[in-house]
């Protein structure tokens, strides 16, 4: 892999990642009030689901940006971000819910590209 493209997977990578392990630290800050919020769009098994997303978010989101196991990870968070599109963002006469739809979905590409190609440079999946 030259240079070049070594930056731009870890950087592709970085940022995949960043939203993920943000939104995970943010659900362990306010256990409650994200509970309360999965409980609100009537999904079965609030605590279930809150446990569920701090591993997807804050453990496969790590494992993403380090690059380690790279392509289960994109794939088990990419399964978990259709779901998050399915359940919370399907009020399509809300134009922010159209956006938070299609967001999920090009989130869903970038990590399918990983699940197809993998971690790329400077990850612990390809160390030398």
């Amino acid at each position: 892999m030259n240079p070049c493209n070594r930056w731009l997977t870890f950087a592709g990578r970085v940022l995949l990642s960043l939203i993920f392990i943000i939104s995970g630290l943010g659900k362990v800050a306010a256990p409650d009030a994200t509970i309360g919020y999965i409980s609100s769009v009537g999904a079965p098994f609030p605590e279930v689901a809150y446990a569920i997303a701090l591993v997807v978010e804050l453990g496969l989101g790590l494992a993403l940006l380090l690059g380690f196991k790279a392509k289960f990870a994109a794939a088990g968070i990419a399964i978990f971000t259709l779901a998050a599109a399915l359940l919370f963002h399907t009020d399509f006469s809300n134009q922010i819910q159209l956006v938070m739809f299609m967001k999920n979905f090009t989130i869903i590409g970038g990590l399918l590209l990983i699940v197809a190609y993998g971690a790329g440079g400077f990850s612990l999946d390809n160390r030398k």
